[in-house]
C-alpha cells in the first residue's frame, strides 16, 4: 500500500472542508447530488468520446496501482543478473533456460533468457526486448492519458454547471429570499471540477506516469543485463555498470559472487507486450 497517496488525498480533501468549516460555512453545502453528476458525467462523456473503449478501460484498470504500486526491487534484479553471467560463463549460455523457466510472473525477463539460451545474438535480442519495451511505454502512457485528459475537462464542466445553476437561480428571480442559497449552490459544481482535476485527475494521471517510467528502468537494466550475458562480458564488469541503474543515494553492495535467485520484483497480468 503506497501510504503516501492514501494520506496525500486524505490531506487535500480534509484541508478543503476544514477551509470551509473555519470560514464559516457549512460543509454539507459542498455536498451537491447534482452538480457532482454533471462534472463526473460530463467528464467521463468528454474522455470516453476521445479515448478509444479499450484505452478508456485500460485507464480504469490502472487506477489500484496508485495506491498499491508493483515493487522494482533494482538491487535484487542486479544481484540476479551478475549472478547469471557467472553461471553462463561457467556452464554455457544454454544454462539460462532453467532460470527463464523460473520466470513465469515476469514475461519479459522469462521472453529475454529464453532469448538468450535460443542462441540468439546480443544486437537482435536488444531490438527484440526494446519493441517490446516500446509497444508497453506506448500502452500505457494512453492509459495515463485517460487521467490527464479528465483533468483537463473537469474544471470546464465546473464552470458548465455554474452556468446552469445561474440559469435556475435567474428563473426565481421573483424569490430575492432564494438567490443568495441558489448562487451558492450553483459554484459548488465548479468547486467539483477544479477539485477533482487538482486533487484526483491530474495526480492520478502524473503517478502513473512515474511508476511508468521506474518500469521502463527495471527493463532497461533486464536488456542491458542480458545483452552483456550474451556477449559474454566480465561479471565484475557488467555489475559495475549496472549500478548506473540504481538509486545514486542507496548504493547496492557488491553483488558479484552473491548466487542467483528468482527475481524478486512483482509484477502484474499484462505489463509486457
Amino acid at each position: 500500500m503506497d501510504v503516501i497517496s492514501l494520506l496525500g488525498l486524505a490531506v487535500g480533501l480534509a484541508s478543503i472542508l476544514l477551509g470551509q468549516a473555519l470560514e464559516g460555512g457549512h460543509i454539507g453545502s459542498l455536498f451537491q447530488p447534482t452538480a457532482l453528476l454533471i462534472v463526473m458525467g460530463g467528464t467521463a462523456g468528454a474522455v470516453m468520446l476521445q479515448c478509444t473503449p479499450a484505452q478508456f478501460m485500460l485507464g480504469l484498470r490502472r487506477l489500484p496501482r496508485v495506491f498499491l504500486p508493483p515493487r522494482h526491487d533494482l538491487h535484487q534484479q542486479l544481484a540476479d543478473l551478475v549472478s547469471w553471467s557467472q553461471i553462463a560463463r561457467k556452464n554455457g549460455i544454454l544454462s539460462m533456460e532453467e532460470f527463464a523457466r523460473a520466470q513465469e510472473d515476469n514475461p519479459f525477463l522469462q521472453k529475454g533468457l529464453q532469448l538468450l539460451a535460443d542462441g540468439v545474438d546480443p544486437v537482435t535480442l536488444r531490438h527484440a526486448l526494446e519493441l517490446d519495451i516500446n509497444s508497453l511505454e506506448q500502452r500505457e502512457r494512453f492509459a495515463a492519458r485517460v487521467w490527464e485528459s479528465a483533468g483537463g475537462y473537469a474544471p470546464t464542466l465546473g464552470i458548465l454547471g455554474a452556468v446552469l445553476g445561474l440559469i435556475h437561480v435567474m428563473e426565481n428571480l421573483a424569490e430575492p429570499s432564494k438567490l443568495g442559497g441558489g448562487i451558492a449552490v450553483a459554484f459548488v459544481a465548479t468547486v467539483y471540477g477544479v477539485g477533482l482535476a487538482n486533487l484526483v485527475f491530474l495526480p492520478v494521471a502524473h503517478k502513473l506516469k512515474t511508476l511508468l517510467t521506474e518500469q521502463i528502468n527495471l527493463m532497461e537494466m533486464q536488456i542491458e543485463g542480458l545483452v552483456a550475458i550474451g556477449s559474454g562480458e566480465n561479471p565484475r564488469i557488467l555489475e559495475n555498470r549496472l549500478q548506473g541503474f540504481l538509486d545514486p543515494s542507496r548504493p547496492a553492495p557488491s553483488v558479484a559472487e552473491k548466487p542467483a535467485v528468482q527475481s524478486s520484483t512483482r509484477h502484474e497480468p499484462g505489463d509486457s507486450a
